[in-house]
Protein backbone atom coordinates (compact mmCIF):
# COMPACT_ATOMS: atom_id res chain seq x y z
CA UNK A 1 0.00 0.00 0.00
CA UNK A 2 1.58 3.66 -0.91
CA UNK A 3 1.19 5.89 1.82
CA UNK A 4 2.51 9.58 1.72
CA UNK A 5 3.47 11.53 4.47
CA UNK A 6 3.01 15.43 3.81
CA UNK A 7 4.18 17.77 6.62
CA UNK A 8 2.29 20.69 6.69
CA UNK A 9 -0.80 19.31 4.66
CA UNK A 10 -3.42 21.34 6.41
CA UNK A 11 -1.97 24.39 4.35
CA UNK A 12 -2.17 26.25 0.80
CA UNK A 13 0.62 24.02 -1.31
CA UNK A 14 -0.02 20.61 0.93
CA UNK A 15 -3.17 20.41 1.24
CA UNK A 16 -3.48 20.44 -2.72
CA UNK A 17 -0.91 18.05 -3.15
CA UNK A 18 -2.80 15.67 -0.91
CA UNK A 19 -5.79 16.07 -2.77
CA UNK A 20 -3.84 14.99 -6.11
CA UNK A 21 -2.13 12.31 -4.55
CA UNK A 22 -5.84 10.48 -3.50
CA UNK A 23 -7.75 11.53 -6.45
CA UNK A 24 -5.27 10.57 -8.89
CA UNK A 25 -4.77 7.57 -6.92
CA UNK A 26 -0.87 7.77 -6.89
CA UNK A 27 -1.33 6.90 -3.17
CA UNK A 28 -3.27 4.78 -1.50
CA UNK A 29 -3.42 7.40 2.18
CA UNK A 30 -2.09 10.38 3.56
CA UNK A 31 -0.57 11.15 6.35
CA UNK A 32 -0.83 14.96 7.47
CA UNK A 33 1.51 15.99 9.66
CA UNK A 34 0.73 19.99 10.90
CA UNK A 35 0.83 21.88 13.62
CA UNK A 36 -2.53 23.77 13.13
CA UNK A 37 0.15 27.15 12.78
CA UNK A 38 -1.58 30.32 11.04
CA UNK A 39 0.91 32.70 9.71
CA UNK A 40 -1.93 35.77 9.44
CA UNK A 41 -2.51 37.57 12.48
CA UNK A 42 -6.18 36.25 12.72
CA UNK A 43 -7.47 39.30 14.21
CA UNK A 44 -7.02 41.05 11.24
CA UNK A 45 -10.42 42.87 9.10
CA UNK A 46 -11.90 39.80 7.04
CA UNK A 47 -9.70 37.00 7.63
CA UNK A 48 -10.82 33.49 6.23
CA UNK A 49 -9.74 30.17 7.48
CA UNK A 50 -9.87 28.00 4.72
CA UNK A 51 -8.47 24.89 6.06
CA UNK A 52 -11.82 22.96 6.73
CA UNK A 53 -12.98 23.81 3.19
CA UNK A 54 -9.79 22.00 2.41
CA UNK A 55 -10.91 18.53 3.32
CA UNK A 56 -14.11 18.21 3.26
CA UNK A 57 -14.62 15.30 0.93
CA UNK A 58 -11.30 13.83 1.69
CA UNK A 59 -11.39 10.26 3.03
CA UNK A 60 -8.15 9.00 2.86
CA UNK A 61 -6.29 10.78 5.14
CA UNK A 62 -5.14 10.65 8.41
CA UNK A 63 -4.15 13.72 10.84
CA UNK A 64 -1.18 13.82 13.12
CA UNK A 65 -1.08 17.42 15.09
CA UNK A 66 2.70 18.28 16.07
CA UNK A 67 5.57 19.89 15.40
CA UNK A 68 8.31 18.69 12.50
CA UNK A 69 10.87 19.40 14.73
CA UNK A 70 9.76 17.13 17.78
CA UNK A 71 12.13 13.95 16.80
CA UNK A 72 10.05 11.65 19.01
CA UNK A 73 6.67 12.70 17.48
CA UNK A 74 8.16 12.15 13.85
CA UNK A 75 9.78 8.76 14.42
CA UNK A 76 6.79 7.48 15.76
CA UNK A 77 4.54 8.35 12.59
CA UNK A 78 7.33 7.08 10.52
CA UNK A 79 7.40 3.76 12.55
CA UNK A 80 3.65 3.55 12.49
CA UNK A 81 2.88 4.08 9.25
CA UNK A 82 5.82 3.86 7.02
CA UNK A 83 5.70 6.36 4.50
CA UNK A 84 7.13 5.88 0.85
CA UNK A 85 7.01 9.59 -0.12
CA UNK A 86 7.56 12.64 2.01
CA UNK A 87 6.41 15.98 1.08
CA UNK A 88 7.95 18.35 3.25
CA UNK A 89 5.71 21.87 2.75
CA UNK A 90 5.99 22.40 6.53
CA UNK A 91 7.25 26.07 6.93
CA UNK A 92 6.60 29.45 7.19
CA UNK A 93 4.59 29.93 3.71
CA UNK A 94 6.06 33.16 2.33
CA UNK A 95 8.62 36.14 2.39
CA UNK A 96 6.86 39.12 3.57
CA UNK A 97 5.07 38.69 6.75
CA UNK A 98 4.19 40.40 9.96
CA UNK A 99 7.22 40.48 12.21
CA UNK A 100 9.18 37.23 10.20
CA UNK A 101 12.39 36.58 11.93
CA UNK A 102 15.22 34.34 10.79
CA UNK A 103 14.75 31.96 14.33
CA UNK A 104 11.12 31.33 12.79
CA UNK A 105 12.24 30.59 8.90
CA UNK A 106 15.35 28.19 10.39
CA UNK A 107 12.72 26.44 11.92
CA UNK A 108 10.37 25.90 9.32
CA UNK A 109 13.71 25.03 6.49
CA UNK A 110 16.03 23.75 8.54
CA UNK A 111 15.14 22.56 11.73
CA UNK A 112 12.68 20.80 10.53
CA UNK A 113 14.04 19.25 7.77
CA UNK A 114 17.18 17.99 9.48
CA UNK A 115 15.08 16.09 11.79
CA UNK A 116 12.69 14.90 9.33
CA UNK A 117 15.90 13.27 7.43
CA UNK A 118 17.86 12.10 10.71
CA UNK A 119 14.37 10.12 11.69
CA UNK A 120 14.06 8.53 8.40
CA UNK A 121 17.86 7.24 8.77
CA UNK A 122 17.25 5.93 12.81
CA UNK A 123 14.21 4.59 11.20
CA UNK A 124 16.06 2.25 8.56
CA UNK A 125 18.85 1.48 10.77
CA UNK A 126 16.15 0.14 13.14
CA UNK A 127 14.09 -1.16 10.82
CA UNK A 128 15.82 -2.37 7.78
CA UNK A 129 12.54 -2.88 5.49
CA UNK A 130 11.97 0.46 5.73
CA UNK A 131 12.29 2.00 2.16
CA UNK A 132 11.66 5.71 1.76
CA UNK A 133 11.53 6.23 -2.35
CA UNK A 134 11.97 9.85 -1.61
CA UNK A 135 12.14 13.04 0.30
CA UNK A 136 10.75 16.10 -1.42
CA UNK A 137 11.75 19.63 0.00
CA UNK A 138 9.80 22.89 -0.64
CA UNK A 139 12.17 25.62 -1.72
CA UNK A 140 11.72 28.85 -2.96
CA UNK A 141 12.51 31.11 -6.11
CA UNK A 142 13.80 33.59 -3.52
CA UNK A 143 16.92 31.43 -3.12
CA UNK A 144 18.01 33.35 -6.97
CA UNK A 145 17.92 36.31 -5.29
CA UNK A 146 18.13 38.87 -7.80
CA UNK A 147 17.15 37.64 -11.65
CA UNK A 148 20.08 38.27 -13.60
CA UNK A 149 19.22 36.97 -17.04
CA UNK A 150 15.48 36.71 -18.39
CA UNK A 151 14.99 33.27 -17.08
CA UNK A 152 16.60 31.83 -13.75
CA UNK A 153 17.47 28.22 -14.22
CA UNK A 154 18.23 25.64 -12.08
CA UNK A 155 22.16 26.27 -12.54
CA UNK A 156 22.05 29.76 -11.89
CA UNK A 157 23.88 31.18 -8.80
CA UNK A 158 22.05 31.54 -6.04
CA UNK A 159 22.41 34.70 -3.75
CA UNK A 160 19.61 35.15 -1.61
CA UNK A 161 19.01 38.94 0.24
CA UNK A 162 16.28 37.97 2.79
CA UNK A 163 15.35 35.99 5.58
CA UNK A 164 13.10 33.82 3.74
CA UNK A 165 15.41 33.11 0.57
CA UNK A 166 18.40 32.33 2.92
CA UNK A 167 17.10 30.15 4.99
CA UNK A 168 15.04 28.24 1.84
CA UNK A 169 18.68 27.91 0.33
CA UNK A 170 20.07 26.70 3.44
CA UNK A 171 17.32 23.93 3.85
CA UNK A 172 18.49 22.98 0.40
CA UNK A 173 22.05 22.55 1.54
CA UNK A 174 20.33 20.18 4.38
CA UNK A 175 18.36 17.95 2.10
CA UNK A 176 21.20 17.54 -0.33
CA UNK A 177 23.91 16.91 2.48
CA UNK A 178 21.96 14.74 4.65
CA UNK A 179 20.35 12.76 1.91
CA UNK A 180 23.69 11.88 0.28
CA UNK A 181 25.06 11.09 3.73
CA UNK A 182 22.07 8.99 4.86
CA UNK A 183 21.44 7.37 1.13
CA UNK A 184 17.85 9.11 0.88
CA UNK A 185 16.95 9.94 -2.41
CA UNK A 186 15.48 13.61 -2.51
CA UNK A 187 13.96 15.87 -4.64
CA UNK A 188 14.11 19.99 -4.51
CA UNK A 189 11.01 22.04 -6.03
CA UNK A 190 11.57 25.34 -6.66
CA UNK A 191 7.92 27.39 -6.74
CA UNK A 192 7.17 31.13 -7.55
CA UNK A 193 4.47 33.17 -6.97
CA UNK A 194 1.90 30.48 -6.11
CA UNK A 195 -2.12 31.77 -6.18
CA UNK A 196 -5.40 29.96 -6.10
CA UNK A 197 -8.44 28.70 -4.00
CA UNK A 198 -8.29 28.64 -0.81
CA UNK A 199 -4.81 31.07 -0.04
CA UNK A 200 -5.22 32.49 3.88
CA UNK A 201 -1.69 33.99 4.20
CA UNK A 202 -2.08 37.43 2.41
CA UNK A 203 0.05 36.79 -0.82
CA UNK A 204 0.11 39.79 -3.11
CA UNK A 205 -2.80 37.97 -5.24
CA UNK A 206 -4.68 37.41 -2.47
CA UNK A 207 -4.42 40.68 -0.93
CA UNK A 208 -5.50 42.33 -4.54
CA UNK A 209 -8.32 40.01 -4.84
CA UNK A 210 -9.68 40.80 -1.34
CA UNK A 211 -9.14 44.34 -2.47
CA UNK A 212 -10.89 44.05 -5.85
CA UNK A 213 -14.01 42.00 -3.99
CA UNK A 214 -13.86 44.96 -0.90
CA UNK A 215 -14.02 48.05 -4.20
CA UNK A 216 -10.38 49.43 -2.34
CA UNK A 217 -7.63 51.01 -4.33
CA UNK A 218 -5.04 48.47 -5.37
CA UNK A 219 -1.46 49.17 -4.92
CA UNK A 220 1.17 48.22 -7.10
CA UNK A 221 4.29 48.52 -6.11
CA UNK A 222 6.80 48.79 -9.48
CA UNK A 223 5.29 49.76 -12.86
CA UNK A 224 7.60 46.71 -14.40
CA UNK A 225 7.35 44.35 -11.38
CA UNK A 226 7.38 40.97 -12.75
CA UNK A 227 6.65 37.51 -11.24
CA UNK A 228 6.48 34.07 -12.71
CA UNK A 229 2.64 33.50 -11.24
CA UNK A 230 2.21 29.53 -10.31
CA UNK A 231 -1.60 28.35 -10.14
CA UNK A 232 -1.54 25.95 -7.16
CA UNK A 233 -3.19 23.28 -8.84
CA UNK A 234 0.00 23.41 -11.41
CA UNK A 235 2.01 23.62 -8.60
CA UNK A 236 1.04 20.61 -6.72
CA UNK A 237 0.84 18.56 -9.71
CA UNK A 238 4.57 19.50 -11.21
CA UNK A 239 5.85 18.54 -7.36
CA UNK A 240 4.09 15.38 -7.42
CA UNK A 241 5.35 14.41 -10.88
CA UNK A 242 8.97 15.48 -9.74
CA UNK A 243 8.41 13.93 -6.68
CA UNK A 244 7.63 10.11 -7.96
CA UNK A 245 8.99 9.56 -11.24
CA UNK A 246 12.86 8.26 -11.78
CA UNK A 247 13.70 11.05 -13.55
CA UNK A 248 13.74 13.33 -10.70
CA UNK A 249 15.72 11.29 -8.04
CA UNK A 250 18.44 14.08 -6.43
CA UNK A 251 17.06 16.81 -8.75
CA UNK A 252 16.00 20.27 -8.25
CA UNK A 253 12.99 22.08 -10.01
CA UNK A 254 11.78 25.23 -10.65
CA UNK A 255 7.95 24.24 -10.99
CA UNK A 256 6.20 27.31 -12.28
CA UNK A 257 4.11 28.52 -15.29
CA UNK A 258 7.02 29.69 -17.06
CA UNK A 259 6.00 32.80 -17.73
CA UNK A 260 7.12 36.20 -15.82
CA UNK A 261 3.89 38.68 -15.85
CA UNK A 262 3.62 42.21 -14.95
CA UNK A 263 1.67 42.94 -11.17
CA UNK A 264 -0.28 44.86 -13.48
CA UNK A 265 -1.33 43.05 -15.97
CA UNK A 266 -2.56 40.65 -12.85
CA UNK A 267 -4.39 43.84 -12.04
CA UNK A 268 -5.71 44.60 -15.57
CA UNK A 269 -7.57 40.90 -15.90
CA UNK A 270 -8.74 41.63 -12.31
CA UNK A 271 -10.40 44.41 -13.92
CA UNK A 272 -12.40 42.33 -16.23
CA UNK A 273 -14.13 41.00 -13.03
CA UNK A 274 -14.78 44.02 -11.15
CA UNK A 275 -15.05 46.86 -13.93
CA UNK A 276 -14.77 49.86 -11.13
CA UNK A 277 -11.72 48.54 -9.75
CA UNK A 278 -9.29 51.56 -8.99
CA UNK A 279 -5.09 50.73 -8.63
CA UNK A 280 -2.13 53.06 -8.23
CA UNK A 281 1.19 52.33 -9.07
CA UNK A 282 3.91 53.11 -6.21
CA UNK A 283 7.48 52.37 -5.58
CA UNK A 284 8.43 48.70 -5.45
CA UNK A 285 9.69 47.38 -1.86
CA UNK A 286 13.28 47.92 -1.58
CA UNK A 287 13.67 44.33 0.03
CA UNK A 288 12.02 42.15 -2.03
CA UNK A 289 14.57 40.56 -5.05
CA UNK A 290 14.41 41.64 -8.74
CA UNK A 291 12.03 38.24 -10.53
CA UNK A 292 10.62 37.25 -13.39
CA UNK A 293 10.43 34.16 -15.48
CA UNK A 294 11.71 30.63 -14.61
CA UNK A 295 12.54 28.24 -16.91
CA UNK A 296 10.71 25.02 -16.49
CA UNK A 297 12.68 23.54 -19.76
CA UNK A 298 14.39 21.11 -17.62
CA UNK A 299 10.84 19.79 -15.58
CA UNK A 300 9.39 19.67 -19.42
CA UNK A 301 12.63 17.35 -20.38
CA UNK A 302 12.95 15.02 -17.67
CA UNK A 303 9.35 14.85 -16.26
CA UNK A 304 7.40 15.69 -18.81
CA UNK A 305 5.94 18.53 -16.40
CA UNK A 306 3.17 21.02 -18.80
CA UNK A 307 1.38 23.69 -16.82
CA UNK A 308 -2.24 23.87 -17.30
CA UNK A 309 -3.06 27.29 -16.40
CA UNK A 310 -2.51 30.94 -17.93
CA UNK A 311 -3.09 33.95 -15.59
CA UNK A 312 -5.95 34.53 -16.92
CA UNK A 313 -7.51 30.95 -16.28
CA UNK A 314 -6.50 30.89 -12.69
CA UNK A 315 -7.55 33.89 -11.83
CA UNK A 316 -10.90 33.43 -13.68
CA UNK A 317 -10.98 29.93 -11.13
CA UNK A 318 -10.06 31.70 -8.50
CA UNK A 319 -12.23 34.59 -8.28
CA UNK A 320 -15.36 32.06 -9.17
CA UNK A 321 -13.93 30.20 -6.16
CA UNK A 322 -14.64 33.34 -3.46
CA UNK A 323 -17.50 34.31 -5.09
CA UNK A 324 -19.48 30.78 -4.51
CA UNK A 325 -18.65 31.62 -1.04
CA UNK A 326 -20.61 35.03 -0.92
Amino acid sequence: MNTALITGGLGFIGSNIVKQLIEKKIVNKCIILDSYTGYVNPLKKNYADFRKLRFSSFKKIIVERGDAKDFSLVFKILKRYKPEYIFHTAAVPLAKIDNLNAKEAKDGSIDTTTNILESVNFLKGTFKKYDLKRFIYFSSSMVYGDFKKKQASEEDTLKPKEVYGSMKLAGEIVTKGLCGFYNIPYTIIRPSAVYGPTDMNNRVTQIFINKAFKGETINIQGKNEKLDFTFVEDLANGAIKAGINKNGINQTFNITTGKGETLLKFVKILKKHFKNLNYKITRRDSFRPKRGTLSITKAKKLIKYKPNFSLEKGIDKYINFLKSLR
